[in-house]
């Protein structure tokens, strides 16, 4: 009588596989196994095979097969885009108003950049009304006139050190451009420096070692670069064509730093507008800079 097969004696009966040559019979290759062995193995690679398939599925086609992945990818990139255009903005912000402040200076105009100031700090306190301001800045007639009087004269306060900046007269400066003066420095005429004309697209050149702390576009004078040097010295270069230098950038002396041009409303021609001013003061260029 036969015996009768058990699930475990099926699992561990061994075979074995022949592979022969189909033309002379010959034994090519043999395998011995059980079907206990095929199940783990074949379970195995179902395992491993799954595992994968999910680390895909989570990783590099996550894009094909999540349908949230995009959604999930737009929110991350729009946070990030909405903190860098708030603080470009705040940025943006700053600089313009450091060159407003930076323009009125150079007009001798304090009172606001002083106001600008104190709203800047004091945005969580009480401002000071508008009439209080009025009436602060009033002037008396005497004092009217005494004002009148003395920026008629020749005393005002952008003449006072002329000719005595004895230290500016043991630097050397590099000349910006190599051209002719074609109009010369005039406090009087509200000219607070020189126009030099040269050639087309000739390099302008920075006068002495410095940092650029102005870098821009003003609708009076165009392109505008300001560089502050040793000993409160700022240098001034307007109607540039193009600016090669960005605000904090440190330039040594002679380095290029723009293109003559002709740009703002306020010229009639290439040519350079050079400023210079020392401790607040204005200066003619032509007593310590040969063009």
């Amino acid at each position: 009588m036969k015996a009768r097969k058990t699930l475990s004696s099926w699992l561990v009966n061994r075979y074995l596989l022949i592979i022969r040559n189909e033309e002379n019979f010959a034994e090519k290759s043999t395998f011995s196994f059980t079907y206990a062995k095929v199940i783990l193995l074949a379970v195995t690679v179902f395992i491993v095979l799954m595992a994968l398939s999910l680390l895909l599925v989570k990783t590099l086609l996550a894009q094909w097969f999540d349908p949230r992945h995009a959604q999930i990818e737009a929110n991350k990139n729009l946070y990030e885009l909405t903190l860098k255009v708030d603080s470009l903005a705040q940025e943006v912000e700053e600089k313009d108003r450091f060159i407003r402040n930076f323009q009125r200076v150079l007009s001798g105009d304090t009172s606001q950049v002083y106001s600008d100031y104190a709203s800047s700090v004091n945005t969580n306190q009480e401002v000071v009304s508008s009439q209080t301001l009025t009436d602060v800045n009033k002037l008396s007639p005497i004092d009217s006139q005494f004002r009148q009087e003395f920026e008629q004269t020749d005393l005002s306060l952008l003449n006072l050190n002329n000719g005595a900046y004895t230290d500016l007269q043991e630097m050397f400066f590099f000349s910006p451009i190599s051209g002719f003066v074609s109009a010369s420095y005039n406090v009087k005429e509200g000219h607070f420096g020189v126009d030099v004309v040269a050639k087309k697209n000739e390099p302008v050149k920075s006068i002495a070692d410095g940092t650029v702390i102005m870098s821009s576009w003003t609708q009076d004078s165009g392109y505008v670069i300001a560089i502050q040097h040793r000993g409160n010295l700022i240098s001034v270069y307007k109607h540039n064509a193009e600016l090669l230098k960005k605000v904090g950038s440190f330039v040594n002396a002679g380095e290029i730093i723009s293109i003559i041009g002709n740009t703002g409303d306020l010229t009639d021609g290439p040519h350079l507008h050079f400023e210079l001013w020392n401790n607040g003061n204005s200066v003619n260029p032509e007593e310590f800079v040969t063009f």
